[in-house]
């Protein structure tokens, strides 16, 4: 399998046609027909559903469309660090992570970074843990940003030195709302919506009675603003951490668990990495910053 062929695939399926491809990559489409079907033929598996003017993609295509992103990205990412000029310091450093106050952080370092080396470019990606992992193992991302109980062996850790706190969204006219914190017997009964982005164990392991409730969820959330709707509508109480969504002025509030349950985060990469010259700048200038706060 060649970068070129992705690379006409990767064509194809955008334009959604054999023909339009062909004149955007300035071959004939008879060429470009036996190029992917040598490919077809190469995988065992066909890619489009052709049509007399369009052609869509199978279900192996769609799955070769986002590996065939993830190859070309991987391959132009690496020719631009072995085509940069050592006399000017230039790259780019692609960041993973969730939702988090904790990325502030980051934020603050990527400023400090681009204020002395303006030709470092960054690229923020975010998702959940898994997700996070996968462009890890994969060299698509250089750093990621995981709660710590997800560190392992596999990985160098930094502990950020800041964490979130978890509590519940629920809306100002609720009958909890005037509550300071909220115990797990407050919402034992209550329709919960819990985050499948981390596995909640996770964050508070020790915690039995609040595990045990989280399992009961009548709904799971991946970004917090469409759990937000969700809460807004009534349609249950949210567990998230505070400072993602902006409550004032808003019909929803934030309050705290008791007892507390701290999230706390820390900087992941694999271990033996290699890094271009523009994340290794970050990441010294990061652990400064972590030592700053320190004192």
């Amino acid at each position: 399998m060649e970068f070129r062929v992705l690379e006409y695939f990767l064509a194809i399926a955008r334009e959604g046609s054999f023909s339009k491809a062909a004149k955007q990559l300035h071959i004939t489409q008879p060429t470009l027909s036996r190029q992917i079907s040598d490919l077809e033929k190469e995988i065992g598996k066909v890619l489009f559903i052709r049509g007399k003017k369009q052609v869509s993609l199978t279900e192996d295509g769609v799955f070769l469309f986002n590996r065939a992103k993830e190859i070309v990205s991987l391959k132009d990412k690496t020719l631009i660090e072995f085509s940069k000029n050592d006399d000017n310091v230039y790259g780019d450093v692609y960041i993973g992570g969730g939702e988090s106050l904790g990325m502030s952080l980051i934020a603050k370092t990527i400023k400090l970074t681009q204020d002395k080396y303006p030709n470092i470019r960054f690229h923020l990606f975010s998702g959940n843990a898994e997700s996070v992992v996968e462009k890890l193992e994969r060299g698509l991302i250089d750093f990621g940003i995981l709660i710590n109980s997800c560190v392992t062996d596999k990985y160098e850790h930094i502990k950020l030195g800041v964490c979130d706190q978890l509590g519940v969204l629920m809306r100002k006219d609720d009958v909890l709302a005037n509550k300071n914190t909220i115990s797990i017997s407050d919402i034992t009964n209550k329709p919960l919506i819990v985050s499948a982005q981390e596995s909640l164990e996770n964050i508070a392991k020790n915690n039995y009675e609040f595990n045990e409730l989280t399992k009961k969820a009548i709904c799971t959330y991946n970004l917090l603003y469409n759990a937000s709707l969700l809460v807004r509508e009534k349609v249950g109480y949210c567990i998230c951490i505070d400072n993602i969504i902006n409550t004032k002025g808003s019909d929803l509030i934030f309050k705290p668990l008791e007892p507390r349950i701290d999230v706390k985060l820390i900087l992941v990469y694999k271990k033996y990495n290699i890094f271009s010259k523009a994340a290794s700048i970050f990441l010294d200038l990061l652990k400064q910053e972590i030592e700053n706060n320190k004192n």
